[in-house]
C-alpha cells in the first residue's frame, strides 16, 4: 500500500515596513504615566480584557479604537465607540498619527510616540484568498498571512470574530492546509445541541449507557481521528462540561459516556466564539484553564466593516456564484453606498442582501437595479442624518422621556426579534448567533416580548 503525504504549498509573502511605537497615559484612566510599546500590526484599545491596550476608563467602549499600520503610516480609527474619539482636540473618525499625537479616547488620553530606530516588518500575503475567505486589502493579506503559518503547525486554534465574519470557513481552510488535510473535518456546534446530549455527542457513549443508547456511538472527537475538529460556538459549552474538555486536550485521551477506560485520539482541536472569551473567564462563565488550553494561537477575524475597500471584489463574487449564467453589472454609486453600509451581519449579511437583490431585481439586462441594491441605513443612522420622517411614528412626545425612551425601545426589540426569528424559521440558537448575544439572554428577551 502506498503511504500518501500532504505536500505544503510554498506561499508568496510580500512585506510591509513599519516602525514599533509607544503609547503613554497622561490623562485620567487612574494610570498616568504608564507607557507600553507595540509591535503590531493593528492594535484594539478599550475596555474589554482582550484588547491589545486594555483601559479602564468608564467612559471607555470595550473595542474604543484601533491603530493599523499600513503603507502611510499609523491610522488610528473609532470602532463606533459610545463617547467619540480625538486626535489633537480634534474629534475623528480615522485619521494619521504623527510622533507626539495626542489621543482622546471618551476620558481617557494618551500620546502616541513613533519608534523610528525599532523598524519592525509585517508579512502579507500576495493572494487574494484564503481557502473561501476572499479579500485584497492589506488587512486581510496580513490575515492570511497569519493563518497560512498557523496551518503548517498542529497546536490548538481559537478564532473570534463577529457573526458572519467566516470563522467554520476560516478554520477549514486551515485544515485543508494543514498535514492533517486528509483526515477529516468534523464539525460540532456547541450551541446546537441540548444540554443533556452533548456529553455524549462530543465524547460519544457506549450501548446502555442512558436511556435511548441502543448501541455504541462515536463522539465529535473520535470522528475527527486523523483530522480536525471544529468546536464553534465554543463559549456556549456548559461549564460543568469545561473540565472533561480540558482533560482531553491535556492527555490526548477521551473516555466515553459509560464507558470504564480512556482511548487516545489524534485530532487537531479549532475553536471559534463570537464572543470576547476572555471577558467571560473575568464574569466567572468561562474556566481561564480552558481558555489559554484552547488559545495557544489566537486569530481575530475583522468585521467586514474594518476593510470596506474589499467590497467591491466580494459582491463580484457573490454575484458570479449566484448568477453564473448572466453578467450583472454594479454602479459606481450602489457599491460606494455598500461600502458606506455598517454590515453588523458582515460578510454573510452583504452575501444575503445580493441574493435578495438578484431575486427581486425586475431587470433582465446586464445591469443590476441600483434600487434594489442599496442598502438602506438603520434607523440609528437614519436620525443621525436627520431623517426624522421615519422615527417620528414610533416616539410618544406626550410621554415623559423615561416612558417614551422605554416604549420605543421595546416596539424596535419586538420589531427586531420578530424579524430575526422569522428569517431563522423560528431557531433562536441561530437568531442569537446573529444577533451577536448569547443564547440565554435571547430566550429572556423573547419572554419578556413574549414572542414564540
Amino acid at each position: 500500500m502506498t503511504e500518501t503525504k500532504t505536500q505544503l504549498i510554498p506561499i508568496s509573502l510580500s512585506t510591509l515596513k513599519s516602525s514599533a511605537f509607544e503609547l503613554s497615559v497622561v490623562g485620567a484612566d487612574g494610570a498616568r504615566g504608564k507607557s507600553e510599546r507595540f509591535v503590531e500590526r493593528t492594535l484594539i484599545i478599550g475596555a474589554s480584557p482582550e484588547a491589545g491596550l486594555t483601559l479602564s476608563d468608564s467612559s471607555v467602549s470595550r473595542r474604543h479604537a484601533s491603530i493599523s499600520a499600513d503603507e502611510h503610516g499609523h491610522k488610528i480609527t473609532d470602532l463606533d465607540s459610545k463617547n467619540g474619539l480625538w486626535v489633537n482636540d480634534l474629534r475623528v473618525k480615522e485619521a494619521y498619527l504623527s510622533h507626539g499625537s495626542l489621543i482622546r479616547l471618551g476620558g481617557a488620553q494618551l500620546q502616541f510616540q513613533l519608534l523610528k530606530d525599532q523598524p519592525i516588518e509585517h508579512q502579507m500575503t500576495t493572494s487574494r484568498s484564503f481557502g473561501a475567505l476572499l479579500g485584497s486589502s492589506e488587512l486581510m493579506r496580513s490575515l492570511f498571512a497569519q493563518l497560512e503559518r498557523v496551518a503548517q503547525s498542529d497546536v490548538t486554534l481559537l478564532i473570534e470574530g463577529e457573526s458572519g465574519t467566516g470563522k467554520e470557513l476560516a478554520a477549514e481552510a486551515v485544515h485543508q492546509r494543514s498535514e492533517r488535510a486528509q483526515g477529516p473535518f468534523v464539525v460540532f456546534d456547541c450551541s446546537a445541541v441540548s444540554s443533556s446530549l452533548i456529553e455524549s455527542e462530543l465524547f460519544g457513549h457506549k450501548q446502555g449507557a442512558f436511556t435511548g443508547a441502543a448501541s455504541d456511538r462515536a463522539g465529535a472527537l473520535r470522528r475527527a481521528e486523523g483530522g480536525t475538529l471544529f468546536l464553534d460556538e465554543i463559549g456556549e459549552l456548559p461549564l460543568a462540561l469545561q473540565p472533561r474538555l480540558l482533560r482531553a486536550l491535556e492527555k490526548r485521551e477521551i473516555k466515553a459516556v459509560g464507558a470504564d477506560d480512556y482511548r487516545p485520539f489524534s485530532a487537531r482541536v479549532i475553536a471559534a466564539t463570537n464572543r470576547e472569551l476572555l471577558e467571560e473567564v473575568e464574569r466567572g462563565q468561562f474556566r481561564r484553564d480552558l481558555y489559554y488550553r484552547l488559545a495557544v494561537i489566537k486569530v481575530q477575524l475583522p468585521p467586514l466593516r474594518a476593510h470596506p475597500e474589499d467590497i467591491p471584489m466580494l459582491v463580484r463574487a457573490f454575484l458570479d456564484e449566484l448568477s453564473p449564467l448572466e453578467r450583472r453589472e454594479v454602479s459606481y454609486e450602489a457599491m460606494l453606498k455598500m461600502q458606506r453600509q455598517a454590515w453588523r451581519g458582515n460578510v454573510r449579511e452583504l452575501k444575503n442582501f445580493v441574493a435578495r437583490a438578484l431575486t427581486l431585481s425586475t431587470s433582465s439586462g446586464a445591469q443590476l437595479e441600483t434600487r434594489l441594491l442599496t442598502p438602506q441605513p438603520p434607523p440609528e443612522a437614519q436620525a443621525e442624518l436627520g431623517d426624522e420622517a421615519q422615527l417620528s411614528d414610533w416616539i410618544d412626545s406626550g410621554l415623559p422621556y423615561k416612558d417614551a425612551k422605554a416604549r420605543l425601545i421595546e416596539r424596535f426589540e419586538r420589531l427586531y426579534w420578530e424579524r430575526l426569528l422569522k428569517a431563522h424559521s423560528g431557531n433562536i440558537s441561530a437568531a442569537a448567533r446573529e444577533a451577536g448575544i448569547h443564547r440565554k439572554s435571547a430566550e429572556y428577551l423573547l419572554k419578556k416580548l413574549e414572542l414564540r
